[in-house]
C-alpha cells in the first residue's frame, strides 16, 4: 500500500509530551482574542498571565530541543513564540546557551546572581523584583554583539533575528493601532508579566546557590556535590514542563523536559545538598521572600564563601 502523498510535509513533534506545549501557545491566544472581543474576565485572563510563564518555559524548551522534525515548522514556532512572547525569540541563544549554560552561574555567567553590581549574594525579596532589571542592562549589549557577529558572519541568521524583531514590534504597533488601551491590557501588560518571570526565574533557581565552577571531570564524579542551582519539586513541574528541576536540566541540557523527572530522581537529586531542594515553587517564595521579611530563620543561606564570590 503506498503512504498517502505529501506524508512527509506534515508537521510531526518531535515528543508526544509537546502537546501540552501546543495547547498553550493555541489557548492564548484564543483567550486573548475572546477578552479582545467580549470584554474582561478575570478568570480567563488569570489563566492568560499563567500562560505568559508556560510560553516562556515553551520558549526555553524549544531552544535546547527543538519540538518539530521539520525545520519550516521549527521556524514557524520561532516566530510563533515570538508574537505570543513579546521579545525575539533569539535571544536564548546568546543568554542562556551560550552563556548560562556554558559557565553554570559562575564567574563569567555575566548575569550570575551575586554579581557585585546586582548588589552582592543575596536572596530576598528586592532582589527577586529587581533581578529581570538588572539581568536585561547586561544581556541587552550582549544580544546587540551578538547580532553585529550574525550580520559580519552570517547575514541569513541576522535577516532571521531581525525578522523577529520586525514582527514583534509591528505586532504591538498593529494591536495598539486598533485599540491602545486592549493592546496594553489584554496583550502588552501580561507579555510583559511572562518576561519578569523568565528573568526572575534565574534569581529562583540560582540566589545564594554556589557559583564556584566546577570542571567537567569533577562534574562526572559521583561524590562531588552540584550546588550551583536549586531545584523544585512540587506542581510547578508539571504545570510548567519539569521547570523546577534545573540541576537535570543543566547537566543534561539536551534531554526532552520530559526527562527530567527520572534524571533528577535517579542521578542528581542526591548530588545537591538537601538546602537546595525544594518542595513547591509558591511555598517557597512565601517563606522566603513574604515571611523572610521579619523572620530570619525563614531565609536561606549562602552556599559560597564571601570570599569566593565575583
Amino acid at each position: 500500500m503506498s503512504k498517502p502523498p505529501h506524508r512527509h510535509l506534515l508537521p510531526r513533534l518531535r515528543h508526544w509530551r509537546d502537546w501540552q506545549s501546543v495547547a498553550y501557545m493555541t489557548a492564548m491566544p484564543a483567550i486573548v482574542w475572546w477578552q479582545w472581543t467580549h470584554g474582561f474576565s478575570f478568570m480567563l485572563y488569570a489563566i492568560e498571565l499563567f500562560l505568559t510563564l508556560g510560553i516562556g518555559v515553551i520558549h526555553h524548551n524549544h531552544t535546547h530541543a527543538r519540538m518539530w522534525r521539520g525545520r519550516w515548522s521549527n521556524r514557524f514556532t520561532d516566530y510563533w513564540l515570538t508574537l505570543l512572547q513579546g521579545h525575539p525569540t533569539f535571544v536564548f541563544w546568546p543568554a542562556h546557551v551560550a552563556n548560562h549554560h556554558r559557565f553554570r552561574h559562575g564567574p563569567k555567567d555575566i548575569a550570575r546572581t551575586y554579581r557585585p553590581a546586582f548588589g552582592g549574594d543575596t536572596n530576598h525579596l528586592w532582589g527577586y523584583l529587581v533581578h529581570p532589571l538588572q539581568a536585561a542592562w547586561v544581556l541587552y549589549p550582549l544580544f546587540m554583539r551578538w547580532l553585529n557577529h550574525l550580520r559580519l558572519r552570517q547575514p541569513g541568521a541576522f535577516r532571521y533575528c531581525m525578522g523577529q524583531y520586525a514582527l514583534w514590534l509591528g505586532s504591538w504597533g498593529c494591536l495598539l493601532w486598533l485599540d491602545w488601551q486592549k493592546a496594553l491590557f489584554f496583550v502588552i501588560v501580561p507579555q510583559l508579566h511572562g518576561l519578569h518571570w523568565l528573568l526572575a526565574t534565574n534569581y529562583l533557581q540560582h540566589a545564594h546557590a554556589d557559583g564556584r565552577p566546577l570542571s567537567r571531570a569533577q562534574r562526572n564524579t559521583p561524590g562531588i556535590e552540584l550546588n550551583y542551582a536549586r531545584n523544585f519539586e512540587g506542581l510547578v513541574n508539571p504545570l510548567l514542563f519539569n521547570i523546577g528541576l534545573h540541576t537535570a536540566h543543566h547537566e543534561c541540557p539536551h534531554a526532552h523536559w520530559s526527562e527530567l523527572t527520572r534524571l533528577h530522581a535517579e542521578t542528581y537529586r542526591q548530588r545537591v545538598t538537601p538546602a537546595l531542594n525544594e518542595g513547591g515553587l509558591l511555598p517557597y517564595m512565601g517563606r522566603v521572600y513574604v515571611l523572610g521579611l521579619i523572620w530570619p530563620a525563614a531565609r536561606t543561606r549562602p552556599q559560597m564563601p564571601a570570599d569566593a564570590i565575583q
